[in-house]
């Protein structure tokens, strides 16, 4: 063979491995479109996985229901966003609503929002209401606290407001979860316009607060002693965060939020920490513009996982149940855009795979809720909205 025709093997062999390359830059591509890309980032991909449950309709006609609660007893109360308090007693959707429950400012992305129980409920008959007060021109997030005795709430108290009030009804977080501590942890929005305020310590804007059940602050907060730093915050840095739950396996505070057009985040909560928002992001505004040409930083919490285009996440449970037991410990979040149920399956601590659930439903899925049960209940979001309880087998 001649030098030339080894020239020509050579140039085939070059323009073959090329071509190799160009298909798996152009299959990187589409991963990384399609959103893939960002579990693939943290270790994981979208699984193969068919996890043969279905959907029971449990109640119907909610008006945006927004949140879930258990109280012991097998009682169901859900919030709804234009201020209704709802219970499903012995499995039934009552008609009229809990009284005594304050109006809302239901604008936007406002309304009467989280809700959880206090620890001793069953003795003190205590919950809590995450709602969003004020006028268009001038709202913020607030957490009352309440007795429920019978169908009435009782002794209906504010024991925080997020400062300072600010302008239009969006990004206002408002998940509410009692830590193990027996703290309470209260997620707030940037409110949307005012991105730069979620690195600020002089203000609740983008950031979790930690406090006592009577709305008084522990005195090891991390920033309790910080000259003009608010001493109820706990983290910083944060856009929107409408999920939250406590790691069973683990313990740990793992929460998620809203990027803007991309970018949505899960992260595990540490105190003190700040979370970057809008310093560093794996999204873009909605314009397209560039938020931040950073995506990490030093001094700067990163994701556990992101997704990239957007879910829009709402909701979030780990699954203790044994109805289901292929799904015990897994994490679990409700999707607005992407109108399913994400489940995170874990290899120990680290999430390994995802699943798309419930996407034949058509819905978005705003809570998701570990029942006492042992099944997994979830919330859609729209005027007629429903509540489903997941059970395994097919239709």
């Amino acid at each position: 063979m001649s030098l030339v025709d080894n020239a020509d093997v050579f140039t085939a062999l070059r323009r073959a491995a090329l071509a190799l390359l160009a298909i798996l830059l152009y299959c990187a591509g589409v991963l990384l479109l399609s959103g893939v890309a960002v579990t693939l980032f943290c270790g994981t991909a979208l699984a193969e996985i068919e996890t043969s449950v279905h959907a029971v309709t449990v109640a119907a006609g909610l008006n945006h229901p927004w949140s879930l609660a258990f109280p012991p007893g097998g009682d169901l109360l859900v919030t709804e966003r234009n201020g209704g308090l709802r219970i499903l007693h012995a499995g039934v959707l009552e008609a009229k609503a809990i009284a005594g429950v304050p109006a809302p400012y239901a604008e936007g992305d406002g309304g009467l929002l989280g809700l959880t129980l206090h620890p001793q409920f069953a003795q003190n008959g205590l919950l809590y209401i995450c709602l969003t007060v004020g006028t268009k021109e001038a709202n913020a997030a607030s957490v009352i606290r309440a007795r429920l005795v019978g169908r009435t709430l009782e002794n209906v108290t504010t024991i925080f407001t997020a400062v300072p009030l600010k302008r239009e009804p969006n990004h206002f977080g408002c998940r509410l979860m009692f830590a193990p501590d027996r703290t309470l942890l209260v997620t707030l929005g940037d409110g949307r316009w005012y991105p730069y305020q979620a690195q600020a310590l002089d203000n609740d804007l983008g950031k979790v607060v930690r406090i006592h059940d009577d709305g008084t602050v522990p005195a090891d907060n991390p920033f309790a002693r910080r000259w003009l730093a608010r001493p109820e915050i706990y983290t910083y840095g944060h856009r929107n965060i409408q999920g939250i739950a406590l790691n069973p396996l683990t313990g740990e505070v793992w929460i998620h939020e809203h990027g803007p057009k991309g970018g949505d985040e899960v992260n595990i909560l540490h105190s003190g920490a700040n979370y970057g928002w809008p310093m560093i992001t794996y999204g873009v505004d909605y314009s397209g513009q560039v938020v931040s040409e950073k995506s990490a930083s030093p001094g700067m919490e990163q994701p556990v996982l992101y997704w990239t285009p957007s879910i829009a996440p709402s909701g979030m449970a780990f699954y203790t149940g044994s109805r289901i037991p292929p799904w015990h410990g897994d994490l679990f979040v409700g999707a607005l855009a992407g109108h399913h149920l994400r489940r995170m399956h874990f290899n120990g601590t680290v999430i390994a795979s995802q699943e798309e659930l419930l996407a034949e439903l058509g819905e978005r899925i705003r809570d998701v809720c570990d029942g006492p049960d042992g099944y997994l209940y979830v919330a859609t979001d729209s005027a007629e909205g429903r509540i489903f309880r997941l059970e395994p087998g097919g239709t």
